[in-house]
């Protein structure tokens, strides 16, 4: 692997990470990478580090480039591990460069390194640091996705180093966007970007229109967005940023997800003609079995359609724990302007259905209600009433959806 020139004396100097499929729980089939940038300038400046197993080939790509003693810059975006565990090997090799970081990412650099032995400044939006014919300008973004976070700009080569925005989790032998479209597809490239949108992003809708806003006012049109996972935007950065924006104003498609599990069959056996009801009103619908599914495929599923069925079987007097644990992790990420409704089985007594429409109501989400639940296997009787179900949720669903 080779260093890759963005423009004249900037290099991305990252590392691809082909195998990974777990990220902190997140599955990602197609790999990830792990993108920073070197500068080379009168005072040559590296701008992010790497995940600690990739500390050697990310120090291979900078000597393949200059000698690291050399750098007098680090620029520390992000300090979540991913992208800040090599730091150790990347400072021991550079003892005259000085940290840029903000406040509380030096504060939480401190829980994870001694950093006594290392020199900082410690930056806000608008602080500015010369480094030769080029210049970095720093603009913090507290909370997407850590309260650390920030951007920075260098308006010599009109590039924006983003960090974790505007990323996604794609391992590829192409660095750029117009690369990639060519040689995988475009679909595949703004499908990676929702799925990491919806699982990463989601809760910050209102801050990231906030920041995209702030660049604007600043006049910054980057020619180039670097983000520290995934490819680079150079053909159409407004691409993206166009992407970000529709998502982060809670856009969906008309169209219905039901996402269930099931014990013995018979809150399966409701999704079907649950889902025939919902077509037949001309509404696409979508069917994910839980436990055959990743979650992370499952949050952005949910997110690309305007309404959710949740189904589940009662276990205990309450939810599955499939379903309780995708609730749950939609709660975290706080989604919004979505119609929701529940349906399932029980045996003795009911409970998931109850449960599943008090969790909607503690995310704010838009209820169809009633649900609907059978005592153990649906009747012939009962799967007509499931039928009729889903088409009362695809009327409800083409109303709601008129007003947005």
């Amino acid at each position: 692997m080779k260093p890759v020139e963005l423009k004249k004396d900037i290099y991305w100097v990252g590392a691809i990470d082909w195998s990974v499929r777990d990220f902190h729980g997140y599955e990602t089939p197609r790999g990830t990478s792990y993108n920073n940038y070197l500068i080379m300038d009168e005072e040559i400046t590296l701008i992010d580090t790497v995940k600690y197993d990739f500390s050697d080939i990310t120090i291979k790509q900078i000597k393949n480039i200059v000698d690291p003693a050399r750098i007098k810059h680090i620029v520390i975006n992000h300090i979540e591990n991913d992208h800040v565990t090599s730091i150790d090997d990347i400072m021991a090799l550079t003892p005259d460069a000085t940290i840029h970081i903000s406040a509380r990412g030096k504060k939480g650099l401190d829980r994870f390194f001694d950093t006594s032995r290392w020199k900082f400044n410690i930056v806000k939006t608008g602080d500015t640091l010369k480094i030769g014919k080029h210049s970095l300008v720093f603009i913090e973004t507290p909370m997407l996705h850590w309260p650390d976070s920030m951007v920075s700009f260098c308006p010599e080569a009109n590039i924006l180093f983003s960090q974790d925005a505007f990323g996604q989790h794609v391992a590829s032998s192409a660095r750029f966007d117009d690369e990639f479209d060519e040689c995988v597809s475009p679909a595949v490239l703004d499908d990676a970007v929702i799925d990491y949108y919806a699982n990463i992003l989601m809760p910050f809708g209102k801050l990231i229109l906030e920041k995209v806003g702030d660049l604007q006012k600043l006049g910054i049109q980057p020619e180039i967005i670097a983000p520290d996972h995934g490819v680079i935007w150079r053909k159409n950065p407004q691409r993206v940023l166009d992407s970000y924006v529709a998502m982060a104003t809670s856009k969906a498609d008309l169209r219905a997800l039901i996402v269930y599990d099931t014990m013995w069959k018979s809150t399966e056996i409701m999704s079907n003609p649950i889902a025939d009801g919902i077509r037949s009103e001309g509404v696409d619908c979508r069917v994910l079995k839980l436990r055959a599914t990743p979650m992370n495929v499952v949050i952005k599923e949910f997110w690309k359609a305007r309404g959710t069925l949740f189904g589940s079987p009662t276990l205990n007097n309450i939810l599955y724990p499939s379903v309780a644990e995708c609730l749950t992790h939609l709660r975290g990420l706080r989604p919004t302007n979505r119609l929701v409704g529940a349906f399932g089985s029980y045996g003795w007594g009911g409970g998931a259905v109850k449960e599943a429409y008090e969790v909607f109501a503690k995310m704010g989400l838009e209820p169809f209600e009633p649900g609907l639940q059978f005592v153990f296997k649906p009747s012939v009787e009962d799967e007509e009433k499931c039928y009729e179900f889903g088409q009362n949720f695809a009327k409800r669903l083409k109303e709601y959806h008129s007003g947005f």
